[in-house]
């Protein structure tokens, strides 16, 4: 069967070897790379139509058209549009009736002679017929190429390339198996892939934000982003070179608490002089763990948690970074300006306890070395004592005694702050005490969300909502 296919040979010359596909190769960057082992596997003339490697600025922007920057989704897709158009116009009438289509393209900049501190990636799609003269559909990857050699990585890019046409051609019915095909011959260590985009046709029943989920779930990436509309989005076509401020939670439900702490981390980050007039960049995170319930990730809940916060406006970050310090990480990656992470004091609290940072050499000392670099501040959201009442607040947080110093010293470099001008009515409210309520037909959890979130809870009948029952 073609989906017990993992070897890169085996699927290349299975590939030759089918009569009823037939395309064009269109790379830049690294080579022929994909093209080079349909080649190599022999029977190539079955397969492709033309290979084309537009290297020269001037001639790829005769062919695609002009372009600001040439490893981009835009720069792709020019490709993807322009190459289908010329097969079908030049094949359609001699072979249309019983071949179906395909272009590969790929646009990446790899390790080249001169090393540079560039990151090396690149974008690689397919648009192919599942049928002969059906509608094309599409699909498009990111990849972040993490081999230290030149040679490992063109030889990656032409494995994922193989991976690409192949679970496209023959696993488009089931884009779980597709997606973790890519990592055929591969790892973790070589390739990340962090977008997968599928449209079209065959694909009009996909949501990408649950393929987006995928990749991280499977270990292809270790986070991925997309709009409040739901669109997919690749990292540093967000987050490159802007400030960010990140909120990490559940989210089940979104509640007036969730969005005053941001209101009021938004109001101090803009205010901070390295920040003011910047355009900020706001995340809502959901880790993995997040999501996680009862052993497994409940799709359905994931993506009403997801419509939640798209309703307020709001991007979404899943991430598999259950540390604070590896979150920062994946950020500083994509900018030098400032980042804010918001939370409240019992995850503070949760930050101080060594036992986190057990797998560190360094431990506690070595994860705030890698979170509080390039001038990143943690916001803190008070709380309520629940027996006392009293409010909580980072300064008067106490942590274990040997590590108060260095607790004190992250206070007084504004490292940690506290935030201001917080509602006082929201300091009650709770997620799992909304969710109750909204399971046990209590209609004052309305009052605890934002109307936008209770409209849709009720409209849509999410989390087990039941109907108030009034007594007369």
């Amino acid at each position: 069967m073609t989906s017990e296919l993992h070897g890169t040979h085996q699927k290349a010359l299975y590939i030759n070897l089918d009569p009823t596909k037939y395309g064009t190769f269109a790379e830049i960057g690294a080579g022929q790379e994909v093209a080079r082992w349909f080649f190599r596997v022999g029977g190539a003339a079955g397969t492709i139509a033309k290979t084309i490697s537009a290297y020269d600025m001037t001639v790829s922007d005769a062919i695609y058209g002009p372009a600001d920057r040439y490893v981009t989704r835009q720069r792709l897709q020019n490709m993807l549009d322009h190459e289908y158009g010329l097969m079908e116009e030049r094949l359609k009438k001699e072979r249309g009736a019983t071949t179906r289509f395909f272009v590969f393209a790929d646009t990446v900049r790899a390790r080249g002679y001169k090393p540079t501190e560039a990151e090396h990636h690149g974008w690689l799609g397919i648009r192919f017929q599942t049928r002969p003269q059906a509608e094309p559909s599409q699909i498009i990857i990111h990849v972040r190429m993490l081999d230290k050699d030149s040679v490992q990585q063109q030889e990656a890019l032409g494995i994922m390339g193989v991976n690409v046409i192949y679970g496209a051609l023959y696993l488009h019915h089931d884009p779980v198996a597709l997606i973790r095909s890519l990592m055929d011959d591969l790892n973790s260590d070589r390739v990340e892939v962090d977008v997968i985009k599928f449209e079209g046709p065959d694909f009009s029943h996909i949501d990408n934000r649950l393929m987006s989920l995928e990749l991280v779930q499977q270990g292809l990436a270790n986070a991925a982003m997309f709009t409040s509309s739901g669109e997919v989005v690749q990292a540093s076509e967000v987050l490159y070179k802007r400030p960010i401020l990140v909120e990490r939670g559940r989210f089940r439900p979104v509640t007036k608490v969730t969005l005053d702490m941001l209101d009021c981390a938004q109001r101090q980050f803009a205010h901070d002089p390295q920040v003011k007039g910047e355009d900020i960049v706001t995340l809502m995170e959901m880790t993995l763990t997040n999501l996680t319930s009862d052993g497994g990730i409940d799709y359905k809940d994931f993506l009403d948690r997801a419509d939640l916060l798209g309703s307020l406006g709001k991007m979404v970050l899943i991430s598999n970074y259950a540390e604070f310090y590896r979150l920062a990480g994946y950020l500083f990656r994509y900018t030098k300006r400032n980042i804010g992470i918001v939370m409240g004091v019992p995850t503070l609290r949760e930050l101080f306890e060594e036992k986190y940072y057990n797998d560190l050499e360094g431990g506690i000392l070595e994860s705030f070395g890698r979170l509080f670099k390039n001038a990143l501040r943690l916001y803190i959201y008070p709380s309520k004592d629940h027996v006392s009442g009293r409010l909580i607040t980072a300064a008067g947080l106490q942590v274990a005694p040997h590590l108060r110093h260095l607790y004190q010293y992250l206070l007084e470099n504004q490292s940690i702050q506290e935030l201001r001008g917080f509602d006082e009515h929201c300091l009650p409210i709770s997620s799992k005490a909304v969710l109750a309520k909204i399971r046990g037909g209590d209609d004052h959890w309305e009052t605890m969300v934002p109307a936008q979130v209770a409209e849709m809870i009720k409209e849509r009948h999410l989390f087990g909502f039941r109907e108030p029952v009034h007594h007369g």
